[in-house]
């Protein structure tokens, strides 16, 4: 083992001098990989990159604090040079000491060449906190052959013997170091630059649906596993904002507030009234005053329209830990809320999405069309967001306030282009690498006015979304 480990570091220490050189003429490749751990670093993050080499990708990453470390001495003293802004120390991947926790890990075309990959990973959660997220990148499996046909004609220098690892190896690797792998990525078909071929080949053909599977370029995205809470932990540790958007629910508003359980270490409910034509608003003041004993509500009207805009205002407003949203007209149950509560404290994910389309629903819960409708976007959102979303437009998301932070301030990436509210933060929480979950709640049948939903017009809202989603998220 430690052999092999000297013939690497050898390898490295005899290139060292030639890298730079080596990697301007393929900056094609190298550049591609960049600019996709760019997209989900946000500049705040803190970085370390373990295998920097001579810290070109570190140099071209967003990041308020970067770190490399390499156990090559020569690698190390030419990134010094280089790039005297970053810090960088010799250091072996399996000897990883340092007095920092990183909010990003990245481990680019690493593992390939390390002797001991659990070990490595192990050694990490020393510079992990709870919300760090790990990017690991490698070459895709099915890529051998031709990777070693390239070194064989020399277009490609030969590399030292590598682990050829599959995605589920990657994966096995990661969950038995204590990591959770929750996204996986592949593209790029042409790894040089053909003129007016390669941009559109690997921006658009290799992302298509099952080609997308053929990509040289594998990416993995994974986190420390949560540490796991009891019930009454959990129930002890966040407090709680339920923002609830009210157009034309008047003879909703009680029942929401009679519906609500007590949960977590304290709740917070804000009414939003957005333009309503009947007397919401001021049943909303009437409730607020009646239960003010007893609840902690806040009330406010919107300045703008649509819900997008109400729950904007909302959360603006909200203390909570949490931010959660509940539709007043309570086809989603405010008895499920709980369940939102325990998936998010307990570490199930850190954004949690619900889905009407698992229950059987009451009978005019949801007209047929609608139906039909929620079951086209959810598979065209899933191929989008690389997660298995299964109802795009369920009135209920949740999330953690700080969370809620960095997506607001980031909001500029996408623009206020949704007046739903719902894409506005699953498109945010995507580009903040958040893990995304699913969970399914009994959708009820309206008791109260009429929806607010209009299928056509907004089934055309919907397809401009997703064509605006796509060139953002997934053809960029």
């Amino acid at each position: 083992m430690q052999l092999y480990s000297a013939e690497i570091k050898e390898y490295w220490e005899a290139f060292a001098h030639k890298w730079v050189k080596y990697r301007k003429k393929r900056s094609y490749y190298w550049n591609f990989i960049s600019k996709y751990c760019n997209y989900f670093i946000h500049p705040e993050s803190s970085i370390l990159e373990v295998g920097c080499g001579s810290g070109d990708l570190l140099d071209s990453i967003k990041g308020r604090a970067k770190t490399g470390v390499d156990f090559s001495p020569a690698m190390i003293a030419l990134a010094k040079k280089r790039f005297p802004d970053i810090s960088f120390f010799e250091m072996a991947a399996e000897e990883i000491e340092l007095d920092q926790k990183f909010d990003v890990i990245v481990m680019s075309n690493l593992i390939g060449v390390l002797s001991d990959i659990e070990q490595v990973l192990n050694k990490l959660h020393g510079v992990s906190h709870e919300k760090t997220r790990l990017i690991v990148t490698y070459y895709n499996r099915m890529w051998e052959p031709v990777i070693r046909f390239a070194e064989f004609i020399r277009i490609k220098r030969k590399s030292p013997v590598q682990n050829w690892l599959s995605s589920q190896d990657i994966q096995n690797l990661l969950y038995l170091a204590g990591f959770e792998t929750y996204k996986e990525n592949r593209n790029m078909f042409l790894p040089y630059n053909i003129p007016m071929v390669s941009g559109f080949v690997n921006r658009f053909v290799s992302r298509l649906p099952l080609l997308n599977r053929l990509g040289l370029n594998h990416f993995v995205f994974a986190r420390p596993i949560p540490e796991t809470l009891t019930p009454e932990q959990a129930d002890s540790k966040y407090t709680t904002s339920v923002v609830i958007p009210a157009r034309n629910e008047s003879g909703n508003i009680e029942q929401a507030i009679l519906r609500m359980p007590q949960f977590g270490k304290g709740l917070e409910i804000i009414f939003v009234e957005g333009n309503s034509t009947d007397d919401t608003w001021e049943t909303i003041q009437k409730i607020r005053e009646k239960y003010k004993d007893t609840h902690n509500i806040k009330i406010m009207q919107q300045d703008g329209k649509g819900k997008g805009d109400a729950v904007r205002k909302g959360y603006a407003a909200a203390t909570g830990d949490i931010l959660m949203i509940l539709d007043a007209d309570l086809t989603v149950p405010p008895e499920d809320l709980p369940k939102f509560y325990n998936a998010i404290t307990t570490g199930k994910g850190e954004f949690i999405n619900g889905v009407r389309l698992v229950y059987p629903m009451e009978k005019n819960a949801m007209r047929p069309l609608n139906m039909i409708g929620n079951h086209f976007f959810s598979k065209l959102f899933s191929y989008i967001l690389e997660r298995p979303i299964k109802d795009t437009l369920c009135g209920t998301k949740v999330m953690f306030r700080r969370d809620y932070e960095k997506l607001a301030v980031n909001r500029k990436f996408f623009g206020e282009f949704d007046p739903f509210g719902d894409f506005d933060l699953l498109f945010g929480a995507y580009k903040l690498n958040l893990k995304i979950i699913d969970l399914p709640i009994r959708y009820r049948e309206r008791k109260y006015g009429d929806t607010n939903i209009s299928r056509f017009k907004h089934g055309l809202i919907l397809l401009r979304m997703a064509s605006f989603a796509a060139l953002k998220i997934k053809f960029w």
